[in-house]
């Protein structure tokens, strides 16, 4: 767990601690389905900001072409506090 570490000349002695990393956030969604977009609600109020929330039901989502279930996304509409948003693909599917 010790490691000699030379930086510009010098040397630094390091020692390596183990840590834990924080558990993701596992919730589950309902959905309505039409041609282009998916409606989703009950989504959970998590601590995130709403951009990542945007992100994570984004790649949630995309799957590549020819996948079932997904596509390429071109507009996500998250509302925090109704914990629903509305995802539209670029072709339907």
């Amino acid at each position: 767990s010790k490691h000699c570490v030379n930086l510009d000349n010098r040397t630094a002695n390091m020692t390596v601690k183990p840590f834990e990393l924080d558990m993701g956030f596992q919730f589950e969604l309902h959905v309505t389905v039409s041609g282009k977009k998916i409606n989703v609600s009950e989504i959970p109020e998590l601590p995130i900001p709403k951009d990542w929330m945007r992100d994570k039901l984004e790649l949630n989502f995309y799957k590549t072409e020819g996948a079932a279930g997904g596509g390429e996304i071109e507009n996500v509409s998250y509302s925090k506090g109704s914990g629903t948003a509305v995802i539209t693909f670029l072709k339907p599917g």
